[in-house]
């Protein structure tokens, strides 16, 4: 297959970016300082987003001509993927559970959201993706006001890491990992199925550098096992802002 790429400054190199609080806001829309910084990146060496949204969601933050505007687009952890604009094999989180297990999952979990004392519920407290799960106990329909006064009772009172502590008591034979990202939810997924699985599509592309900027690096975050992967080159960023600094001492664009 063609690398556009090899013609670049750094032909191999390729940074890969978290969305949700890397390239935008929190489920915020990219800024056009962002784009352009990424379009002048793009003379320089490959790039690629990474996040474990789904293309849709993603769609709406980054824009509808993402596919032409990354050389790589990973969803859902790299489980959905495109090269060039091109479909790369798919995996299935379903595939790997099962149905009787992932129903028995999903019941344990209404069970414990219909449980939970919180001030507000919304709606969606379980999105099924192709390759994970994503649980909220607030529910993602709520507002953006709603979604960070929930940010701040669960840093105080850690409902997220508790629910995640429950789960892995209850299905420890499993295979499944959790992990807590963005502001009102956590992933849930196979052991392994954590970003570094977008690693996988890269083995054959003959870089030798691979960036990555996230925003949840921390123990925990869902950037972290890629922000401390071997052969990664992490860069722990703040917020959009942040990513635009780093990428100008980087790359100088």
């Amino acid at each position: 297959m063609s690398a556009p790429w090899k013609s670049r400054q750094l032909p191999k190199t390729i940074c890969l970016f978290d969305v949700d609080g890397t390239l935008t806001p929190s489920r915020g829309k990219i800024g056009p300082e962002m784009k352009d910084a990424l379009a002048r990146l793009r003379k320089i060496c490959a790039i690629g987003f990474l996040g474990g949204s789904d293309l849709s969601k993603q769609h709406e933050q980054l824009g509808k001509n993402i596919l032409d505007e990354f050389d790589f687009c990973f969803s859902e952890n790299g489980l959905v993927s495109f090269r060039c604009g091109e479909p790369l094999p798919k995996q299935s989180f379903i595939g790997f559970l099962g149905e009787e297990r992932y129903k028995k999952f999903v019941n344990f979990v209404l069970h414990y959201i219909a449980d939970l004392d919180i001030p507000i519920k919304r709606g969606t407290f379980v999105e099924f993706r192709n390759g994970m799960v994503n649980i909220c106990p607030i529910g993602r329909n709520c507002s953006q006001e709603e979604r960070k006064a929930f940010l701040e009772i669960d840093n105080k009172h850690g409902y997220r890491a508790e629910f995640v502590s429950k789960l892995e008591k209850e299905f420890p034979d499993y295979g499944l990992k959790y992990s807590i990202g963005g502001e009102i939810s956590f992933d849930v997924f196979p052991v392994g199925w954590d970003k570094t699985f977008a690693l996988n599509h890269l083995k054959n592309e003959d870089f030798d550098a691979v960036h990555f900027f996230g925003d949840k690096t921390m123990p925990g975050g869902n950037d972290y096992e890629i922000y401390t992967c071997e052969g990664v080159i992490g860069h722990s960023v703040k917020n959009p802002e942040n990513t635009l600094e780093t990428l100008n001492k980087l790359f100088g664009i």
